[in-house]
């Protein structure tokens, strides 16, 4: 198998473990000069024939995560239903939600 062929599976399986919407948690970002700040939850847009994970994340950065230099992780479950949750409680808080 040529580095080419290589690459193209590597950047299908990332497309497959993180479709667009994966909610993932950033442990740890590595050699970057503006690092998004550590254990900052956001949302994949895509991953580009690079592997790389481009993210928005939930303090209104967007910027591609590389694995195997940054340390990151899909949410689990339990996180999701929690996020769930919270959010539910947000929208209740500030009353009902009104459209035209």
């Amino acid at each position: 198998m040529n580095e080419y062929d290589r690459l193209y599976r590597q950047a299908q399986r990332y497309r497959e473990m993180y479709p667009e919407g994966t909610r993932i948690l950033l442990l740890h970002m590595g050699d970057d000069p503006r690092p998004v700040e550590d254990d900052m939850r956001g949302t994949v847009k895509y991953v580009d024939d690079m592997s790389t994970v481009h993210c928005r994340f939930d303090n209104g950065r967007q910027l591609g995560i590389i694995p195997g230099e940054d340390s990151f992780r899909k949410l689990t479950d339990e996180e999701l239903a929690e996020e769930q949750a919270d959010s539910e409680d947000m929208d209740e808080d500030n009353g009902p939600i009104m459209g035209m």
